[in-house]
């Protein structure tokens, strides 16, 4: 059994092969071993910690809701993230697909990151914060969805950490076998 510990880079689909014309950059061009696949998916627009593995069993209780692996995502936000909005966050937010459960939402200083590229547009009327966001489903651009829901929307979002498994000091594109 094989697990890895992958920082997906921004722009980077989370598959091994892209049929668009042009081709997007994919999982392929980091070298991984290529009997692993993802355990979940984290957006082509979105960074950070993405696990792979050979074993569909892991693969399934790291991603099933019903096993309780958290997800913790760091997300920057455009606005101001008022008492109003992060406990609208909290108790969970209803969007098209239905009601999203209760998150753990903290607001946090922008953590130390790499540098982005592109960058996030900078606009200097309109303020900025980072936000602790923490799931235990795993829907399409939740994050997104719930953070925009509540007018606030977001701007970068990385993954970091899923279960007991944190992105530590992995650069993009950077990957670890893990026991």
């Amino acid at each position: 059994m094989s697990l890895i510990l992958f920082n997906k880079p921004f722009n980077v689909l989370c598959q091994f092969t892209d049929r668009s014309v042009p081709p997007r950059p994919t999982l392929a061009g980091f070298g991984l071993p290529s009997d692993v696949y993802a355990a979940g998916r984290l957006d082509h627009d979105s960074e950070g910690l993405l696990l792979l593995t050979d074993d569909g069993g892991l693969a399934h209780r790291l991603t099933d809701p019903r096993h309780k692996a958290d997800k913790t995502y760091w997300v920057q936000v455009e606005g101001e993230p008022t008492p109003e909005r992060l406990a609208q966050l909290r108790r969970g937010v209803l969007l098209k697909d239905g009601p999203t459960l209760p998150a753990r939402i903290e607001q946090i200083d922008a953590p130390a990151l790499w540098v982005r590229d592109p960058p996030v547009r900078f606009r200097k009327t309109v303020p900025d914060a980072w936000l602790a966001v923490t799931l235990r489903e795993g829907r399409n651009r939740q994050v997104r969805r719930m953070t925009a829901a509540v007018g606030l929307p977001t701007l970068r979002l990385v993954r970091a950490s899923m279960g007991p498994y944190q992105l530590g000091e992995l650069q993009p594109g950077q990957w670890r076998q893990v026991d």
